[in-house]
Parts: C-alpha cells; sequence; structure tokens
C-alpha cells in the first residue's frame, strides 16, 4: 500500500475529451465540498476550457452554470445569432452550397475552408469570459488564481506546445481546436490546433512545470479505436491524433475515471448526466485522495482566495481601437463603418458597465465580420497599466480578391440545376464588389451581372447596378409533357437593369430606392391541343418601374428557416407597353399593343415563435392590392398578376389559382425537432383572391365575383440541415391543380435569380 505524502501542492491534471470533458466540472464541484486544496492545473482541449474557468476565478458552480446555458451550445455549433447580422449587408440569398477560395499569386489555387463550424461567437465569448483575468494576472498564468498551464498543438512543427502567458482566452481557444471543426488560430505566429493531438492527458506537464507533492488525474477521453469506413470524423482523429498515456504515478496520485458513454465531440445533450458522473467518481476516490493530504482548505478559505483575486481585474476602461492585418484606406473605412470616435466616448464613460461596454465591442466585431471584403476577425484585448486601459485589437484576415461559389439543386423532379458565382472584391476607404452568376438548369436558366459600391459612414449608403436575364421553361419542368398531351406549354423570359440605392435601418433590416427597365417575354398556347410543329402566342412587355421598399430579416436560413422573422413592405409604380402575337392556334391573328400603368403595394410577414421543446411554429401571411387591368387575353392577365409561392417547390408550378392582382394570404406551420439537424415541418396556406381571374369563351380575362373563391396549399417535409444546405423529402398539395399531389427528394435550395417586381 502507498504512504500518504504530507504536503499541500496539489495538482489537477484535466483530460481531453470533447462534450464529455464537462465530467470535470463534476470533479471540481466534489473536490470544492471535500476541501480539497487545488494548487495548480494543467488541461488539454477541454480540459483546458473547464481548467481555465476554474484557474481564472470562476467557481465549479458557475462554470456548471456556463456550460448547461444556451450560450455554450451556441458558440460549439457555431450558431449566429440575428441581433449581430447586418442585412444590409448581405445580398440576395443565392443557391450556393459551398465556397471556393481562389488565391491569385503565380498559379491559380483553391483553397478549400479549413472549419466547419463558425467560431465567431466562440472566440468573443472566450474573450468575455478571460480577458480581465488575463489583466488581473499581467498575463502571466502563474499568477492567475490558480497557476494554470494548457497544452495546444503546433500544426507546422508536429508536436504539442505548453502555453503559460499571453492572452488566457487566446490560450484555450488553441487548446480546443479540434481539426477542421474550429479554425486554428495563431499565437506568437504560429498556427495551433487541439492540444490532444500530442497530448491528451498532461501529466507530464504538470510534473515538469509545477513539481506537486499530489497529482488528481479526471480521466473523460480514451484512444480512439480503428477507424470506420463510413465515418470521416473517425477516420480524421485515427491520422491527426496520437495515443496518451492516461496513468498517474499511484505512489502521490489518485486517476479519476468516470462511466461516460460515448458520444460525438460536440453532442452537449448529455451535459448534466456526465457533470454528476465526474461528481460520483470524484467521492468514490475521496478516501485516497484524502489519505494524500495533511491539511485541507475550506470552502470559505476558497471563496477569499477567489474574492482578492477578481479584485485584481481592472475596471473595463477602453483606451483605443487598433486594427492589424490591413492598410491606412481600409482602417479609414472601418473607422467610419463603426463610427470610432462614438464608439470610443461611450467606451471611456464610467457610468456605463462592463457587461454593456463588452456588448458594445460585440456589436462592432459583428459589424466588421458583416464586411464582404473581410474573411474573418480575431478578437483581442490587452490591457495596460500604465495607462489603466484596455486596448481593443481587431485581427483581419482579408477576403481573397476573387472568390468562387458552386451550388444548386438536385431532386427527384425535372427542375434540377447547377450554380456558379464568381466575385471579385475590392477594399480601399470604399467597397467594390463585382459578381457575375450563371444557374443552368431544365426549369430556369440565368445569369446575372451585378456592381456594388458600400459608402461606410453616420448614415451608411450602397448603390447597386445589376443585369439580369431569365428563362422559365415550366413545359421542361414536368416529367408529365409528352407531345400533344396537356397542360399548357409556357415559357417566360425577363431580361431587366436595376439601379438601387440602399440604406440600414436597424442590424435586420434596410430601406432602399429601386428602379428597373427591362422586357418581359411570354410564350404560350391558350389552347392544350397542340403539337410541335404550331407556333406558341407571344406577349412582350417593355416595362420601366421605380419602387420603395422596406425590408426586415433576421430568419437563421435562407430557405426552411425555424427562427426570426421576415417583413417586407413594397410599393411600386409599373408603366410598360404590352404586345401580343399570336400565334398559329389562336383564331384571332391581330397583332395588338396596349399601355399599361398601375400601382402595386405588396407586404410579406413571416415570424417562427418559441414554441415548447422540440416543437415551433410559425406564422406567415402575404397581401398583395392594386389597380392594374387585364392585358389582351387570359393567360398573359395572369401571367402579368403577382404568384402566392409560400413553399420552395411551388416557384416551379404554374398554377392560375394562386395568382391574382388583388390578394390576401395567410399560413401557419409546425416544426418538430426528430434529431440534431433534422426537422419535420407541416405548413398548410389559405390563399384569397379579391377577384379571381377567370377565363371566357373567347380566351378573355374577367373578374370573378369579390371572394367567390379560395384555394388551399399544404405541405409536410423532413429536412436535414447538412453542411452544404438542406436535404429534403416533401409531401405537396395544391388545391385545384391538375396534379393536386407532388412528392420530391431534393439536395440544394429552390432558390433563383430575382424576377422583376419582386
Amino acid at each position: 500500500m502507498a504512504l500518504p505524502v504530507f504536503g499541500q501542492r496539489v495538482g489537477l491534471v484535466l483530460s481531453g475529451g470533447g462534450a464529455r470533458g464537462v465530467t470535470h466540472i463534476g470533479v471540481l464541484k466534489a473536490l470544492e465540498e471535500n476541501d480539497i486544496p487545488i494548487d495548480y492545473i494543467s488541461g488539454t482541449s477541454m480540459g483546458a476550457i473547464v481548467g481555465g474557468f476554474y484557474a481564472a476565478g470562476y467557481s465549479a458552480n458557475q462554470i456548471e452554470e456556463i456550460f448547461t446555458s444556451d450560450a455554450l451550445q451556441s458558440w460549439i455549433n457555431g450558431t449566429f445569432n440575428t441581433r449581430y447580422s447586418y442585412y444590409f449587408k448581405a445580398g440576395d440569398p443565392s443557391a450556393s452550397w459551398q465556397i471556393f477560395k481562389i488565391t491569385i499569386d503565380s498559379v491559380l489555387r483553391v483553397k478549400l475552408p479549413t472549419n466547419i463550424i463558425s467560431p465567431y461567437e466562440m472566440d468573443f465569448r472566450f474573450l468575455e469570459w478571460f480577458a480581465e483575468a488575463s489583466a488581473a494576472c499581467n498575463y502571466n498564468f502563474d499568477e492567475l488564481y490558480i497557476p494554470f498551464r494548457c497544452v495546444a498543438s503546433d500544426i507546422a512543427d508536429n508536436k504539442f506546445t505548453v502555453l503559460s502567458k499571453g492572452n488566457l482566452d487566446k490560450a484555450i481557444r488553441a487548446s480546443m481546436t479540434f481539426p477542421f471543426y474550429f479554425k486554428p488560430i495563431r499565437i506568437d505566429n504560429k498556427l495551433m490546433w487541439d492540444g490532444g493531438m500530442y497530448n491528451n492527458f498532461p501529466v507530464d506537464v504538470m510534473v515538469e512545470d509545477f513539481e506537486p507533492e499530489v497529482i488528481i488525474g479526471s480521466k473523460a477521453a480514451s484512444n480512439y479505436g480503428p477507424p470506420k469506413e463510413d465515418d470521416v470524423i473517425s477516420q480524421i482523429q485515427s491520422m491527426l491524433m496520437a495515443n496518451t498515456q492516461y496513468e498517474v504515478n499511484t505512489k502521490n496520485g489518485v486517476l479519476i475515471e468516470p462511466k461516460l458513454k460515448p458520444v460525438n465531440i460536440t453532442d452537449f445533450t448529455n451535459t448534466r448526466e456526465f457533470i454528476d458522473s465526474g461528481y460520483q467518481a470524484t467521492l468514490a476516490k475521496m478516501p485516497e485522495i484524502k489519505k494524500l493530504l495533511k491539511l485541507q482548505e475550506t470552502v470559505n478559505e476558497k471563496n477569499n482566495k477567489r474574492k482578492d483575486f477578481i479584485a485584481k481585474k481592472p475596471l473595463m476602461v477602453v483606451g483605443d481601437i487598433h486594427y492589424r492585418g490591413i492598410n491606412k484606406k481600409q482602417e479609414s473605412y472601418l473607422d467610419r463603418l463603426i463610427r470610432e470616435k462614438k464608439i470610443l466616448a461611450k467606451l471611456q464613460d464610467d457610468s456605463i458597465s462592463t457587461k454593456d461596454k463588452l456588448q458594445i465591442i460585440k456589436d462592432q466585431y459583428y459589424k466588421i465580420l458583416a464586411e464582404d471584403q473581410i474573411e474573418s476577425v480575431n478578437p483581442e484585448m490587452t490591457y495596460f497599466p500604465e495607462r489603466g486601459v484596455y486596448d481593443v485589437y481587431f485581427d483581419i484576415t482579408r477576403n481573397n480578391r476573387i472568390e468562387a461559389e458552386i451550388g444548386g439543386l438536385v431532386t427527384s423532379k425535372a427542375t434540377n440545376e447547377i450554380f456558379f458565382q464568381v466575385k471579385y472584391n475590392k477594399w480601399s476607404n470604399y467597397s467594390l464588389n463585382l459578381i457575375g452568376n450563371v444557374y443552368l438548369g431544365r426549369f430556369h436558366n440565368s445569369g446575372l451581372a451585378l456592381a456594388r459600391i458600400d459608402l461606410p459612414g453616420s448614415v451608411p449608403v450602397a448603390m447597386e447596378l445589376s443585369y439580369t436575364l431569365n428563362g422559365w421553361n415550366y413545359f421542361k419542368a414536368s416529367t408529365y409533357f409528352f407531345e400533344d398531351e396537356k397542360p399548357n406549354y409556357l415559357v417566360q423570359r425577363d431580361s431587366y437593369w436595376k439601379y438601387e440605392i440602399s440604406t440600414p435601418v436597424t442590424n435586420n433590416s434596410k430601406f432602399a430606392f429601386e428602379f428597373e427597365p427591362g422586357l418581359k417575354t411570354d410564350y404560350y398556347y391558350q389552347t392544350n391541343q397542340f403539337s410541335r410543329l404550331d407556333t406558341a402566342d407571344k406577349t412582350t412587355f417593355n416595362f420601366y418601374s421605380p419602387g420603395l421598399f422596406l425590408e426586415y430579416n433576421s430568419l437563421n436560413r435562407k430557405q426552411f428557416a425555424s427562427e426570426g422573422s421576415y417583413f417586407k413592405l413594397c410599393t411600386r409604380f409599373i408603366s410598360g407597353l404590352e404586345k401580343n402575337i399570336p400565334g398559329s392556334t389562336t383564331t384571332d391573328t391581330t397583332i395588338h399593343s396596349n399601355y399599361h400603368n398601375w400601382f402595386q403595394l405588396r407586404v410579406v410577414y413571416d415570424k417562427y415563435l418559441k414554441g415548447f421543446g422540440k416543437f415551433k411554429f410559425g406564422l406567415y401571411g402575404a397581401a398583395t392590392f392594386s389597380n392594374q387591368l387585364f392585358f389582351n387575353n387570359y393567360t398573359s392577365s395572369v401571367l402579368s398578376a403577382p404568384a402566392f409561392e409560400p413553399i420552395p417547390e411551388s416557384q416551379t408550378i404554374f398554377l392560375p389559382q394562386f395568382r391574382a392582382y388583388d390578394y390576401f394570404a395567410f399560413g401557419a406551420k409546425a416544426i418538430f425537432n426528430l434529431l440534431k439537424n433534422i426537422d419535420f415541418r407541416a405548413e398548410a396556406y389559405i390563399f384569397q383572391p379579391y377577384q379571381e381571374i377567370l377565363q371566357d369563351e373567347v380566351g378573355k380575362a374577367y373578374f370573378g365575383d369579390v371572394f367567390s373563391n379560395r384555394f388551399y396549399i399544404g405541405s409536410g417535409s423532413v429536412v436535414f440541415h447538412s453542411p452544404i444546405g438542406p436535404i429534403s423529402m416533401c409531401l405537396n398539395y395544391y388545391d385545384q391543380a391538375d396534379e393536386p399531389f407532388s412528392f420530391n427528394i431534393n439536395i440544394g435550395y429552390f432558390i433563383f435569380n430575382k424576377r422583376p417586381f419582386h
């Protein structure tokens, strides 16, 4: 039997282990409750996070509160809080799946993304949690509440690195950066990854740096088994992670090894269970631990020591804001963007709390991140005791001048398409983006060229000039089409210019004026009896349209959203010349021309409620009001009417009963989260035209009675939100359609370049 070691210096070693590493919190709780002193801490990965919190003066209960809150899940998942979205900077949504960045030097090189999870919320959270502790210890981890070491991996040198000084938030962030999940971080000009790659249980670091008499080890990890052929993560783990000896010297140490079920490294659904497992496992080892100790440290003694350290944290007063990685003109742009002088005045105001000051910095951080010209921003705060202030540093990585995106839609219907986009970025004391994209498919072919200039200031302004060419082929979009069979042949083409000037109203909203001149062309038959030898009727509409709109968007996804809301109010004037050229199946062979002028008001509202548990609910409303008159015939009149298309697939089907000059519509949605990233959605909508557009016996349009008919749309779908985009299986119902039920399986987005007047 080992003899007890009568010493006061106790070292606590915390392993990595991903989500299972929260068991260390239970270990800390049990040690605190039993008056076990902790003089040193070393940790790796999740052990570095938990240990870093404790070393920075957080109690075990405070750490548990953080790890069981929504805050932790948000940064682990890379969830983007829509409060920090800057919708004014967001372009129109596209069918993009993934971004491939092209760097221009001596050759063109394709650069793939280095991370799955967005690091931005996590980076700022770490800054919030640890900036003051870093200042209190004068950036020397030996002077923290508990002297601390954490382990990271040097990517270039292929070895582990012990971090003992600097910004505590950066050191911890480096230690837990699992390869390809999170973006690597640079410390002392070296890229760092997860310390668990080479040392997942830093007992050796504890012994070498602190030489404690007693070591308590908490093991929440194990060496990985053989890789699985259908599990990419297991293959990455096997390639990158070295085996670790999870042992402590039994003569002066105790190993705590809770029984933990295997989970994904980012699956924190078992946090409370794992914390309790660590707590119970530590209590079971308590007799062994106490045998090695002569003296104890009471909870009151711990709390007094903690209070003394917290009292050393300097008051949050910000001196200056600095940018790294950009030139003077770009700095000038960002100064005007965040209105630096006004921001600094607030940050230097003693009457504003530390929490509120950090919130102000966070708002500016996300505003900078929203810039197209910027790939990433790493926030940092450094305290200067001689000035009594913190300086804020934003380490900026510029976007490459040329970016490319690919995407599209793979579906069981005949509406498959591919999407490709190229963007050119120029950044000086203004921001310029040049964008070109193409959609290629049976249903939709399109091209867009766009130039946008952003001018920051007290009232930011963006100016856009674009040209769009669209083709919509409803005939080829259906697998039911064969010669001489219905439904009607219908092809639409539109080409138009758009000039837009916009300004933000809030973070999530913008106000804009736009002017659209262009040409719409429709090819169609007014009978179902036609052959390929026939020529279609042709209606052209040469138009111009000025408009104003107010738009708000805080939705969490560009399709199949489950949180946030969307609102758009748009008013426009439309004027143009209609020209109708009859085809071979029309008895009236006269070419008709008519001028049209009308005003239009459209409103859309889409809101997702909080719900309860795994259930969420949504409400949808839309309405259009106008004084538009009929075109020359029924088909051209219906084609010129606004369409109600509330579910993705409805954009690819011509449904005349869901088109009207004046209408209102309502809908409700129920969303159940089946599994992580998998939702079941049930949606139902009522479309109420003020007066339905009907067809008389000679093919002319006329209005039905007021509120005489209404129509319904229903949808049930299962959606997997994959890293590249949604994978969905949908069953849809369209009231009074030739084929009322539609079933489809889809990979990607039902998103297209915009039509005019949208």
